[in-house]
């Protein structure tokens, strides 16, 4: 399959680092730094014309999140329909304070830059764009759901004795 785009400010085209790789990488078009607990919109300098059918979703990259940063939406998406650039909302996951426990009580002492601003340089690859199809659904209100094997059980069920 092929994908209309169009680069601004000198962006790089996205492609896949190794044969097989499910994510095209996107590089950040400008110097940041982010402070801890900071997020900041990064734009990559990338706009794409996804097919009818389709989604582009937007995963952070595991290199920057074994560091501390990752994208503050998770996942992002985007739409056939969305001509624009396709922006990085990265956010340092480092304390802005932490606690510590001294022989007679609490004390919640403020550290500065605790873990350290993090910085981004133009060309860093910064998240990775993955195209899947998908199917529009129209949602049809019932009285009741049919039955299966698993039920209402939530969150953690499977892994429980």
């Amino acid at each position: 399959m092929q994908i209309n785009v169009k680069l601004m400010n000198g962006a790089p085209l996205p492609k896949h680092a190794k044969p097989g790789d499910a994510g095209m990488d996107l590089t950040s078009r400008e110097d940041v730094s982010l402070e801890p607990g900071e997020t900041k919109m990064v734009g990559t300098g990338v706009c794409v014309e996804i097919p009818e059918g389709f989604v582009g979703l937007v995963f952070p990259r595991s290199g920057l999140g074994s560091k501390g940063v990752n994208l503050s939406n998770c996942v992002g998406v985007i739409d056939s329909g969305y001509r624009g650039e396709i922006k990085a909302p990265l956010h340092n996951n480092h304390p802005t304070h932490a606690w510590f426990e001294d022989e007679e009580h609490w004390l919640k002492r403020f550290l500065p830059n605790s873990g350290g601003a993090m910085q981004v340089s133009r060309g860093d690859r910064v998240c990775q764009l993955v195209v899947v199809p998908f199917e529009t659904c129209e949602c049809i209100e019932v009285g009741e759901l049919s039955e299966s094997s698993r039920g209402e059980s939530g969150f953690g069920s499977s892994g429980s004795n």
